[in-house]
């Protein structure tokens, strides 16, 4: 087989990104399985691993890597810097015809690349192979405890960008002081699991939905919710999975009937567009409304979350939510909603959530890249090629040919 050079490249855009999309000893390790291969990292002072951790493994650092046949990244390439006729892998964010990367997509179709979108990279039952879900979970619920932490003046945590890694939050959790409260938690994909890894490690007991709107604890609990639970058919008939994708528009939702008797909300759903929204602003201004600690880890804005108004930011993580005037305010206000709602999360623990992320990279993606497409799990994922949207992606035809 001939020899295939990969590149690793710095991360370029703003606000800088401590990602990866191999660590250094997952590039060693590539190296040892895949003797035709070859893998060199561009040289970058923002990584979460630094130069030398990769050139101590004997990973070369250069500057150009022109003589690459594919590129890794985890976010967008700055334009200008992008190289004709390579094969990229990152995150491209044009697959919804966003409007902000349009250019993106018409320059890489224009200079004959290859672009192969971690999002849809995905198995042949549709389930994605690869993303941060987990650890947007992870320090998302994390985040949301340290706000309910705030609000209630019960205890302090670190926030999670200042531990060094997972182990240290770990530890920080020691000191949750958790009232006899109830949390709900929703979604069952990477981002759900993830936050019930804290949930878990914080040995939260579950209950379930009949004991959870029927029973009073002397202990905190937590009800596990999916997208079949807090939504219901208008008619009254039974609910169907089928019906609910197709057809949403059929649907209200009923989630109500849980925040009626919950204090915190961890939101780790997919919101799929044109669903029913979870809770409105007038839900929200109900005095059956009792939850007043979100972690919006899915952080729609102005959307199935009705107190999610903007995104924070991983320095200044927690705003408030004021019901009744529809607007911000000071967070720990009794009448108000502590709101939690960070849009890269995984950002604050960079190292685990990139070993995490290279791991399912080097499980079953490089296999299919470098030996055998045969469940064509490369082909899939290709939004253009050879200057040209491919079969599937076809739908972005307008959006591409658009310059307005």
């Amino acid at each position: 087989m001939a020899e295939i050079k990969i590149g690793i490249l710095k991360e370029g855009k703003l606000p800088p990104d401590k990602r990866v999309p191999l660590t250094p000893l997952q590039c060693k390790e590539l190296i040892s399985q895949y003797p035709n291969l070859d893998v060199v990292v561009q040289k970058s002072s923002i990584r979460c691993f630094d130069n030398e951790e990769y050139s101590k493994l004997g990973i070369k650092l250069v500057d150009d890597l022109s003589d690459c046949d594919v590129l890794f990244g985890v976010k967008e390439v700055i334009i200008s810097e992008l190289l004709n006729d390579k094969t990229y892998f990152y995150f491209s964010h044009t697959i919804k015809g966003q409007p902000y990367n349009r250019a993106l997509l018409q320059t890489m179709i224009k200079k004959g690349i290859s672009m192969v979108d971690y999002e849809t990279l995905t198995h042949n039952n549709g389930s994605r192979i690869i993303g941060f879900g987990r650890y947007a979970g992870v320090v998302g619920c994390y985040n949301g405890f340290l706000a309910f932490g705030k609000r209630s003046k019960r205890f302090s945590l670190k926030p999670a960008y200042l531990c060094c890694n997972r182990q240290e939050l770990d530890k920080e959790l020691q000191n949750v002081d958790l009232p006899p409260v109830k949390i709900i938690v929703s979604g069952n994909g990477r981002v759900g699991q993830g936050a019930l890894e804290i949930i878990n490690q914080l040995q939260i007991r579950k209950v379930t939905k009949e004991e959870f709107v029927s029973q009073n604890f002397n202990e905190p609990v937590y009800v596990h919710l999916d997208f079949y639970d807090y939504n219901e058919r208008i008619d009254g008939s039974e609910f169907s999975n089928k019906d609910f994708f197709s057809s949403p528009e059929l649907f209200q939702s009923c989630f109500m009937n849980y925040a009626s008797f919950a204090d915190i909300f961890i939101a780790g759903h997919y919101y799929a567009k044109g669903s029913p929204y979870l809770f409105t602003r007038k839900d929200a201004k109900s005095s059956d409304f009792k939850i007043r600690t979100i972690a919006d880890i899915s952080c729609d804005i102005d959307g199935p979350i009705a107190s999610t108004l903007r995104p924070s930011t991983i320095t200044d993580p927690i705003y408030g939510y004021n019901p009744q005037t529809e607007s911000e305010d000071d967070f720990d206000k009794d009448n108000v909603i502590t709101v939690m709602a960070v849009d890269n999360l995984p950002c604050e623990l960079p190292k685990d959530a990139s070993e995490d992320f290279g791991d399912a990279l080097v499980k079953y993606v490089f296999p299919a890249l470098l030996v055998n497409d045969s469940e064509n799990v490369i082909a899939r994922a290709t939004i253009c090629k050879n200057g040209d949207l491919t079969d599937s992606y076809h739908y972005l035809r307008d959006f591409v040919n658009d310059d307005d």
